[in-house]
């Protein structure tokens, strides 16, 4: 059987932005790299169940907006023509001691800003109803997502227990922040907040989460009472002990919902937690296996990845096939550069981790061009995309769920195919001051690129078959 190949490449507003932020970076002179890369269809890692990022913060401001200003935002985040994303995390707010709800002298607002005060659906440690209109603008965020992408997978997650729940009565954290914050003598109560909210939003929405994740970087020291967001520290024998607690409420209630971990910040921490999970035997009360990717070498990556991988190797009816997520990062550094090179921790953990999705953190925010897509003010309701949106967009419009990464010997190369094996997609990336020419080798045929210093671009390559 004959094979042909044509290449393409894509184009579409993203140069112009491109071009024009990099018109503001200082040229410095550097050498002319080449090299090559061969691509081989059969050498095939992960398949792509989606790109997404968290609702925390941005949507519960953004959700209170003009709904024409909604529907623009939703539609640049989900379309097959913008972001693409189609995984979203749902902050599941725990709210602070009413008492401190003063904007003015709010400790939340003094840091993060008001942004970051999520409501929570319960204010006192009383048999009181759930005010289930609490966070409705979040809500409208995520249900206008669901409108728009069907195919939409959604985690719940949370960052602290309500304030009643905790030791030092604040979401922000313990006194002493290397310390747990959540009572235990409030487990029980935490374990049925949390499916109390998956359940209501099955039940009045139709939106069933498909994961719940009771931790945010639980073995971190960031978490201290007045702190400036919600937070809550959990020593790995705290994090084993609510599981085992929270896993026959979640099963005994009616929810398909699986429980997430760990959410660590940095792969050090999520071997560490993978590691006691394991010794304490409750795996198989895990579904998936989260992990933040803001720290951590590719070696680490790898060593996760291959402890999922034996995890699975021996999986059977009572240990399901554990998935794996990146399932938050984000700030680069500066500039282009800084959106490159964020460019390039996905690359590594596309490679290195194999994570199935790769998550973002914060999609808008003001004067914000690493930890988000789309700038602009909260108040003035205006937004308007930047260099990251269009940096992100070469993978994520691309590289579409269902398709499978290619493993690639190149680690400035994003390569993947199609799962009818029609299209093969390859991103190339250039962080550097370089300018470098790439030869990409396929069967019966090359292509040769040339990439600026710090710039990217994406093509398809396109099989056919006679």
């Amino acid at each position: 059987m004959l094979k042909r190949i044509l290449i393409t490449s894509f184009f579409f507003p993203l140069s112009l932005p491109l071009m024009a932020q990099r018109n503001h970076v200082p040229e410095e002179s550097g050498k002319e790299v080449s090299r090559n890369v061969t691509i081989d269809t059969s050498n095939r890692l992960q398949t792509i169940e989606g790109w997404g990022v968290s609702l925390c913060w941005w949507a519960h401001m953004c959700g209170k907006w003009e709904e024409s200003k909604i529907d623009s935002l939703v539609d640049w985040l989900v379309s097959p023509d913008g972001l693409n994303y189609n995984i979203f995390r749902y902050n599941i707010g725990g709210g602070d001691d009413p008492e401190n709800r003063n904007c003015e002298l709010h400790h939340m607002a003094r840091g993060k800003g008001i942004r970051a005060e999520m409501p929570g659906f319960k204010h006192y440690p009383t048999d009181t109803e759930y005010d289930w209109q609490a966070d409705s603008a979040q809500i409208k965020i995520m249900l206008k997502i669901r409108e728009r992408r069907p195919d939409a997978i959604f985690e719940a997650f949370s960052n602290s227990a309500p304030w009643y729940m905790t030791v030092s009565g604040c979401v922000g954290g313990h006194k002493d922040k290397w310390k747990d914050n959540l009572r235990p003598d409030c487990y029980e109560a935490f374990a049925d907040y949390l499916i109390d909210v998956c359940k209501h939003f099955k039940d009045a929405y139709g939106l069933e989460f498909r994961t719940l994740e009771p931790f945010n970087e639980p073995l971190t020291d960031y978490w201290y009472q007045n702190g400036s967001q919600e937070g809550c520290h959990f020593d790995t024998s705290s994090q084993i002990a609510f599981i085992k607690v929270l896993y026959p409420k979640l099963k005994a209630s009616g929810l398909n919902t699986v429980i997430s971990a760990s959410d660590e910040t940095c792969l050090a921490h999520s071997l560490t937690a993978l590691k006691a999970y394991q010794e304490a035997g409750i795996m198989p009360m895990i579904g998936q296996w989260n992990t933040h990717t803001y720290y951590g070498s590719n070696e680490e990556k790898a060593a996760l990845r291959d402890s999922i991988l034996s995890l699975n190797s021996n999986h059977s009816t009572l240990t399901p096939n554990l998935i794996l997520w990146q399932s938050e990062t984000g700030d680069g550094g500066r500039g282009i550069r800084g959106n490159l090179k964020m460019l390039q921790r996905l690359f590594d953990d596309m490679r290195y981790l194999q994570p199935t999705a790769w998550l973002d953190w914060q999609y808008y925010g003001e004067n914000d061009t690493q930890w988000c897509h789309i700038t602009g003010d909260f108040k003035s309701q205006t937004m308007r995309r930047h260099s990251n949106y269009y940096v992100r967009q070469h993978v994520t419009r691309h590289i579409k769920k269902g398709y499978t990464i290619l493993n690639v010997d190149d680690n400035q190369t994003l390569a993947a195919i199609s799962p009818d094996g029609s299209e093969i997609i390859i991103v190339a990336l250039n962080n550097s001051r370089d300018t470098v020419t790439i030869t990409y080798n396929f069967p019966n045929t090359k292509r040769t690129i040339t990439l600026k210093p710090w710039s990217v671009e994406s093509f398809n390559v396109i099989p056919l078959y006679k």
